[in-house]
């Protein structure tokens, strides 16, 4: 009897741009090539059409040898092992240990982040303080002792942990609270801590995303502030959190929670935030998840970072492959080892909406049923679950809104949902294979706004343009708390040290950590100038160096009401050339001429000591510029005035460059800045300008100024918002 051939698996490149006009898809060319060979279609992996063009297949010595010689083929190399770093995030970033904000800032040693959210898991691997040095002696907070909780616990990486929970137990007279200690229950605290600061630890989703995971500032110290309880979440146990903060020391505080419709005199974090930034410490906060209609973010406040979340280059997968050999590739997150070989494939127009548990029951028992996306997908999911479904494949533009996956199901685009409605149309009687627990790196295009991101203009002030920034946002792997499942099959909750988590809530610690890193790299600088380090050096483009895309938009270009000044890009924001600066003064000048009354700044500042609106000023030296022209007049018109720093290498003469519709008129002047030393200020004007007739039915427009040096080193941009 003769041996099998012993098989390896390669990956094989292949020229796109040569495939016969015979194939009208590159599936049906490479297995009709490897069916030419005699490479049965079994062997055949994956089919790579997005990061690159080509297949991975298992073959024989003989068989290799043959399919290097076909037409097409571009190369082919042996598969390997890989060693992939989660969350992945940081390596979306560009942050590496050769060069850049990394290594310039120790990875954030000594840099203290302090984290308002649910509490901390303290024994998690993530919060492990091997290798760190002492802890600071600025460091002036405490472990608190309390519920399952003692002052043991903390570390070198976790430097201390309180709990507020004093508003709670108010507004909740005579009820127990659960878990009354800086412990977390629900795993949100422990991730955002994590992803801002966490250290080396093992990682995975039930297989998905394997690797081992960091934080973005992963020699950062941490202090943890339980603000979050399952009986309610109070303003006042927010400020007093932030309060303490400040007293014990932290360089940055990142929170990922907001209040919607309050002015900024009524708002804790507002409020708060203005008297860490009196003592250098520069807040970061998310900004909200009530996307994409505009005017739905909070904290909009100008003395804070304000974080928008985008998606990134990495795919949690699942792969069908049809009765007919056709493979797609789709989202999913199903947590369990299901392997659904060749199960019937059903697709009724009148269920499509999967919205009805007797019809899909009835319809698809023990089959994979077709859906497509009726705006409510987690409905769907949760339908689905319910059914006698095997499991089914949703025709979606995204799955962002799929919290769960609590049964076989894999989301594909409408792209690929035409072929699969082709393929049922054509086999009455088709199959599918569904295969889960995979993971695709480098994705395209990258990164985009995610749907649930809030846009701006602020509600609560509308003069100063947010965003700020886009950092990753969208199935983000941390750490997570054993008190909370991370999945679900059906109503059964799964457990497990890591969880993948969505949300601006997870894109607000990504910019945290990259501020402590520049607080470790440029301690000097003021909050306000590494929030402009980080906007004017972050990129407005994706992947494909097009523009990004907003998801909620149909995938058109994201304006900066989505993405502020663009995705943050922590090693260029290391070196920015220019920054814009501003003192306690010059926002409160702000407020001055924004119509606040002497009370309401008070309310803000807490004291009128050092203070005055002799200057009031409705604009802010601020690294973007939006015009809101209410109102019915003919033409309109603004001006703005700003100061840039160079903190460059020494002297650099700029030239600047603008960039908007045709519509409209931006003027700067002047137009070249010519500075002769380091840390020399100058100024600038620009002058907005357009007309009813000159717009024609355009509600807006934007664009952006480009400040280039001479040596073309430094490539200043700020983006520009119009709205009519």
């Amino acid at each position: 009897m003769a041996m099998a051939a012993e098989r390896s698996t390669y990956i094989v490149h292949m020229d796109g741009s040569v495939m016969p006009k015979a194939f009208n898809h590159h599936q049906h060319w490479y297995t009709t090539s490897l069916q030419s060979l005699s490479v049965a279609t079994s062997n055949l992996l994956y089919v790579y059409e997005n990061a690159m063009h080509g297949f991975s297949v298992a073959l024989s010595d003989e068989e290799l040898k043959a399919l290097k010689k076909m037409p097409g083929v571009l190369d082919v190399h042996k598969d390997r092992q890989v060693i992939v770093d989660t969350t992945h995030t940081y390596e979306f970033l560009n942050l590496n240990v050769a060069t850049g904000l990394w290594p310039a800032s120790n990875y954030g040693e000594d840099v203290i982040i302090g984290v308002i959210d649910s509490g901390v898991w303290p024994e998690h691997e993530s919060f492990n303080d091997r290798g760190m040095s002492e802890i600071p002696t600025r460091w002036k907070g405490a472990c608190e002792a309390g519920e399952e909780f003692n002052s043991s616990m903390c570390n070198r990486k976790l430097l201390g942990a309180r709990y507020f929970n004093k508003g709670v137990i108010a507004g909740n007279p005579g009820k127990n609270i659960i878990m009354s200690s800086a412990r977390d229950i629900e795993g949100h605290g422990t991730h955002t801590s994590s992803t801002a600061a966490g250290s080396y630890a093992a990682a995975n989703f039930f297989g998905y995303a394997p690797g081992v995971a960091r934080g973005v500032a992963h020699r950062a110290r941490l202090a943890m502030y339980k603000v979050l309880w399952l009986e309610g979440r109070y303003a006042s146990d927010v400020l007093a959190a932030m309060d303490q903060a400040v007293a014990d020391g932290v360089d940055v505080i990142s929170i990922s929670m907001g209040f919607s419709g309050l002015p900024l005199y009524e708002d804790p974090i507002a409020i708060a935030s203005f008297g860490a930034m009196e003592k250098g410490i520069i807040v970061s906060s998310s900004a909200g998840n009530a996307g994409p209609a505009m005017h739905t973010l909070h904290n909009g406040i100008p003395w804070v970072l304000t974080v928008a979340a985008g998606t990134i280059d990495r795919q949690l997968s699942g792969t069908l492959v049809l009765g007919n050999g056709q493979i797609i590739t789709g989202t999913t997150k199903y947590p369990e080892n299901a392997f659904l070989v060749d199960v019937p494939l059903v697709y009724d127009e009148t269920i499509l909406a999967c919205n009805s548990l007797s019809l899909v029951s009835s319809a698809a028992a023990k089959k994979i049923v077709i859906c497509k996306d009726n705006g409510t997908i987690w409905e769907q999911v949760a339908l689905l679950t319910h059914s006698t479904a095997a499991g089914a494949i949703i025709i979606a533009n995204t799955s962002e809104n799929i919290f769960f996956y609590t049964t076989p199901v894999i989301v594909i685009n409408p792209s690929e949902g035409d072929k699969l409605i082709k393929y049922a149309q054509n086999y009455s009687s088709g199959t599918v294979t569904m295969k889960f627990k995979e993971t695709y790196l480098v994705t395209k295009p990258a990164p985009a706004v995610a749907l649930f991101s809030s846009r701006g203009p602020s509600p609560s002030f509308k003069s100063v343009l947010k965003p700020d920034i886009m950092a990753p946002g969208v199935d983000v792997l941390a750490a997570w708390t054993p008190k909370s499942p991370v999945a679900h099959v059906g109503n059964a909750p799964l457990a497990g040290d890591f969880s993948i988590a969505s949300g601006t809530s997870m894109s607000c610690p990504h910019a945290s950590g990259v501020a402590a890193l520049l607080k470790g790299a440029r301690p000097g600088w003021s909050p306000a100038a590494i929030r402009s380090a980080m906007m004017t050096t972050a990129a407005a483009s994706d992947n494909t160096f097009q523009s990004i895309k907003d998801v909620g938009n149909n995938y058109s270009p994201a304006t900066p009401l989505s993405i502020g000044a663009g995705h943050v890009n922590p090693n260029k924001a290391l070196d920015p050339g220019l920054v814009y600066d501003a003192t306690p003064q010059d926002y409160v000048s702000l407020l001055c001429g924004s119509n606040y009354t002497l009370n309401q700044i008070k309310l803000i500042t807490r004291s009128s000591k050092d203070y005055d609106c002799s200057e009031p000023s409705s604009d802010l030296n601020y690294p973007s510029f939006i015009s809101i022209f209410d109102g019915n007049p003919t033409s309109y018109s603004q001006t703005f005035k700003r100061i840039v720093t160079n903190v460059g290498d020494g002297p650099e003469k700029y030239t600047v460059s603008v960039t908007v519709p045709a519509w409209l008129s931006v003027v700067v002047e002047p137009n070249v800045l010519v500075f002769k030393e380091k840390y020399e200020k100058l100024s600038y004007e620009v002058h907005v300008k357009t007309s009813l007739e000159a717009s024609g039915m355009a509600a807006y427009g934007f664009g952006d100024l480009l400040w280039v040096s001479e040596t073309r080193k430094y490539k200043v941009r700020s983006p520009i918002m119009v709205l009519l």
